[in-house]
């Protein structure tokens, strides 16, 4: 199905030639460099040379999870109104049913945000972020930053890139985004798919293929080739959002009528425009997707890259279970976890359905999956099938030609825009139950349930079309490519009154007079204060799995209702991981706080340390983790640890770009050590870090203490920018901009 091309690549003539055998020299090398679609956005956009690129964006968006926290943040670092299009949404705190009004709260500071600053704002229930970015403020040529790391308008010929909500703060206070110039991995598609394969599909086996080698790890996806044209606008936005899941940068794809066509769709024709690589383009490396091979796949617990085809799982079930109920079981730390039981004489039989959100509740996902439930029944066992149109336009469009009420009359549940299946806040299966969703994330315990209590669920990613062809099977699984149904759906069209009625949109407009409404759980960041010359850190926990996602750092779900309140969040803070890290933290919290009251550490941590420690030495705990930071863009997973105390990150190396990012921007140091060798209660002082820091040191020298002995070690900070350094010695990005 996917094959990978390492090393460069020319893209000439419509075909892909390696680079050792093209014989190019070097000038037309730089000049082939000079012509992918990705070089030339980001040109465009670049305010910094050729290496290092200072990026200043078209247009933001962020969803009730985030905006808050951005808003508060930018506020405090001197905001007077919005510099450029911002739109906030409200898809993921939207049933506004945990912790009394502070949900509802959140919404109301959103809009009354966007009256006095001058932005966008999308209610309840309207549309999921993404969908609504796409029908509204993609463009050709356009690049976008969001505060969700699923934002990808790539298929529209956008370029967006899912970040932190710091990065946002620093475009909302005309700072630029700061990168090495990112190198460019084509996606060369050839082929055309079958019947009963569909996009997610074609994404599983790309994600699948790329994420656990690293192969597109902070790289730009391009999507080119003669495949493109056999998809349609939907079917390349549903692969396209899923590229966040081989831990790429961004991606973008070359347009064509289907392009043109969707905007004109959608009343924006003047935003369209051809996009193509030159006639010689140069990659850094190919992936190459044909697209008539892709079989139904289905992503297993706990990983979107943990992917198989549907028959071959089927085929391995009792086998390929079992391996996962041992990591379940070791997370629970007790053998109460149970799949194998769900393979059955007659198959694998299924707890749940879901087909919802930015990937999944597209308006041809959802209509071909009300043809393959047409005149069939999801049947009154255990199995259940719940779908969720992505924006009202999508629900009205599927309602008006009949889809909505083919779904309702085989016993699945419509519901409106929401996000909640994707991250645990709605949909949350059985203990031991298994659910199939067309969703972008399935990590443990993400759909919701709580190791700690005892309960584990899990979640397995499909495609929508084989999730309905599943439920017209009763539940037992089956791929789509063996239901028969009628693939023709009608065409859709888009009614722009529903958003005319209903969205704010104030972007460019900003009203001063206008005051923002701070319901009683929105809170101010607390104080942060400046990295001293030396630090002593202590490691209050040590994670030794080969990944460490941005869910087990700051978990989903309920605790995403109180975002808005930095102190209330934070007491979640690895909460899943590690029941015991808030407590750590905050007595290592307490403990600095007692020296900068009498200007000594207490006897019990220099007894502990038993070496000499200079007087200005900040004192603060960090997370040692081998490779922390997969999945989720949400600043919480670092700023989490910022307000505990924390002062640094351990790690082998850094999952994402944005999660160290985040690290940086709350002013906390993004620390490497490629041996592993820590345990909880370990020690680490570091000498002189301030002006190691200053002097662009990438090699820290340190004490690593344990038990007791210690030993010289040295750990890595890595290549910091002028402004990441200062925003470090600041403190975090709120200090460094009240400094300025």
């Amino acid at each position: 199905m996917i094959k990978l091309i390492r090393g460069g690549v020319y893209y000439t003539e419509g075909k892909l030639v390696k680079e050792s055998v093209a014989f190019m020299v070097e000038a037309k090398k730089q000049k082939a460099i000079k012509g992918t679609l990705a070089y030339n956005i980001l040109k465009t956009h670049n305010k910094g040379d050729e290496e290092n690129l200072k990026i200043s964006f078209d247009a933001l968006v962020s969803h009730d999870i985030t905006y808050v926290g951005i808003i508060q943040t930018a506020k405090a670092s001197g905001l007077k109104e919005f510099p450029l299009p911002y739109t906030l949404t409200n898809c993921h705190n939207s049933l506004c049913a945990v912790g009394g009004t502070i949900n509802g709260d959140d919404h109301l500071f959103g809009l009354t945000a966007a009256k006095k600053y001058g932005g966008n704002y999308v209610p309840p229930h309207l549309a999921v972020i993404h969908q609504y970015m796409r029908e509204t403020e993609a463009k050709c040529g356009a690049m976008i930053l969001g505060s969700d790391s699923h934002t990808r308008y790539g298929a529209l010929g956008t370029m967006a890139v899912g970040e932190g909500g710091p990065e946002l703060v620093k475009q909302l206070l005309k700072q630029s985004y700061d990168i090495k110039r990112p190198e460019v991995i084509a996606v060369y598609l050839k082929g055309k798919p079958k019947k009963g394969v569909g996009p997610h599909d074609v994404a599983i086996a790309l994600v699948g293929a790329t994420f656990k080698n690293g192969f597109a790890k902070n790289k730009v996806l391009e999507f080119i080739g003669p495949g493109i044209k056999n998809l349609s606008m939907d079917f390349r936005c549903g692969i396209d959002v899923m590229t966040t899941e081989t831990t790429c940068l961004s991606s973008v794809w070359e347009t064509d009528e289907i392009t043109e066509e969707y905007f004109k769709l959608h009343g924006r024709g003047g935003d369209f425009k051809p996009m193509h690589p030159a006639e010689t383009s140069f990659y850094d490396g190919a992936v190459v997707i044909d697209l008539s091979t892709v079989e139904p796949m289905i992503a297993l617990p706990f990983h979107p890259s943990n992917a198989y085809t549907v028959k071959e799982f089927i085929d391995n079930a009792n086998d390929i279970l079992g391996e996962i109920e041992a990591k379940g079981n070791a997370l629970l730390g007790k053998e109460s976890f149970k799949l194998r039981d769900k393979v059955k004489k007659d198959g694998v039989h299924i707890s749940q359905g879901v087909i919802a959100g930015c990937a999944g509740g597209t308006y041809e996902n959802i209509a071909e999956a009300a043809e393959i439930l047409r005149g069939k029944s999801c049947g009154n066992g255990e199995f259940e099938l719940s779908v969720y149109p992505q924006s009202q336009p999508v629900f009205k469009c599927l309602a008006d030609n009949g889809s909505v009420s083919s779904l309702m009359s085989s016993g699945a549940i419509v519901k409106t825009a929401f996000c909640g299946p994707c991250f645990g806040a709605g949909d949350t299966p059985a203990n031991n139950g298994l659910s199939i969703r067309h969703t972008t994330r399935n990590f443990e315990n993400r759909e919701g349930s709580k190791p700690t209590e005892g309960q584990l669920a899990a979640v397995a990613l499909m495609d929508a079309r084989s999730i309905a062809a599943t439920a017209a099977n009763g539940g037992v699984l089956i791929p789509a490519t063996e239901a028969e149904y009628t693939k023709k759906i009608k065409k859709y069209y888009f009614d722009k009154t529903i958003y005319d009625n209903r969205v704010y949109r104030g972007a460019g407009k900003p009203d001063k007079k206008a005051e923002v409404i701070c319901g009683p759980n929105i809170a101010d960041w607390p104080e942060q204060i400046a990295l001293t010359e030396n630090v002593l850190i202590k490691a209050v926990t040590v994670i030794k799995d080969a990944v460490t996602t941005t869910d087990e750092l700051i978990p989903s779900g309920e605790t995403s209702s109180y975002r808005s309140n930095p102190l209330r969040l934070a007491e979640f803070a690895l909460s899943r991981k590690d029941p015991e890290y808030v407590k750590k933290a905050k007595a290592v919290k307490a403990d600095e706080e007692y020296r900068r009251e009498k200007g000594i550490l207490p006897e019990s941590v220099l007894k502990a340390v038993a070496i000499k420690i200079k007087p200005d030495t900040l004192y603060g705990s960090c997370v040692v983790a081998k490779k922390p930071g997969d999945g989720s863009a949400r600043e919480q997973a670092a700023s989490c640890q910022r307000v505990l105390g924390g002062i640094a990150n351990i790690a082998m190396e850094y999952a994402t770009k944005r999660y160290r990012s985040n690290l940086i921007n709350w002013g906390m140091l993004p620390l490497v050590c490629r041996k592993f060798d820590f345990k909880k209660g370990d020690y680490i002082y570091i000498e002189n870090i301030r002006s190691l820091i200053r002097d662009n040191a990438e090699v820290i020298p340190a004490k690593h203490i344990s038990g007791g002995n210690v030993k010289n070690i040295t750990l890595e900070i890595g290549a910091l920018t002028p402004e990441e350094k200062k925003i470090i010695l600041d403190g975090c990005l709120i200090n460094y901009n009240k400094n300025k």
